[in-house]
């Protein structure tokens, strides 16, 4: 799906890590639907998956110096965004803890709450390679090269780490 070598993005993450605030603000503009995505998935609310972006990229932003590999430049915000996703949501369920709420409502919670923690509980690494595939529809390839990995490996990681998904919510 993306191509670094021949492509625009890697110039702009290049320009990017130099300052320059419009070369981020098009990577912004190529990776937002996907970054929100991610955020809906996780977070269930619109408004809560709109903040965890915005913390993410602003973060993203302020450390783009700190990117090792510039190919890596998705996976490194997707890994900072589910960083983000996993704060909140422990703040969340910290808070909603504390209040009441009706018996119907607080079991649909759980549940989701229960998906939830379940996908925040596998690595970062893995979080990003289930949600670019099943949520995004990158090949094993497009997340290989992300990634930097093969494409196999790829394949490999996403089954063991649906596998504990299924472990976990079973």
């Amino acid at each position: 799906m993306y191509d670094y070598k021949t492509g625009q993005e890697l110039a702009l993450v290049r320009r990017a890590r130099r300052g320059d605030v419009k070369a981020f603000s098009e990577l912004y503009a190529r990776i937002y639907q996907e970054l929100y995505r991610f955020a809906v998935f996780t977070m269930k609310h619109s408004q809560d998956a709109e903040d965890v972006v915005s913390e993410a990229v602003i973060a993203a932003y302020e450390n783009i110096h700190k990117l090792k590999k510039e190919e890596s430049f998705r996976s490194w915000i997707f890994t900072i965004l589910a960083n983000k996703c996993r704060k909140k949501l422990k703040a969340a369920c910290r808070t909603e803890e504390l209040s009441e709420v009706l018996a119907a409502a607080e079991q649909d919670h759980a549940q989701d709450c229960d998906v939830r923690a379940a996908f925040m509980y596998l690595d970062e690494e893995d979080r990003v390679i289930v949600a670019c595939s099943v949520l995004e529809g990158y090949s094993s390839a497009d997340i290989g090269r992300m990634l930097g990995m093969n494409p196999a490996t790829v394949r490999s990681r996403k089954a063991r780490a649906l596998e504990k998904l299924r472990h976990l919510l079973a």
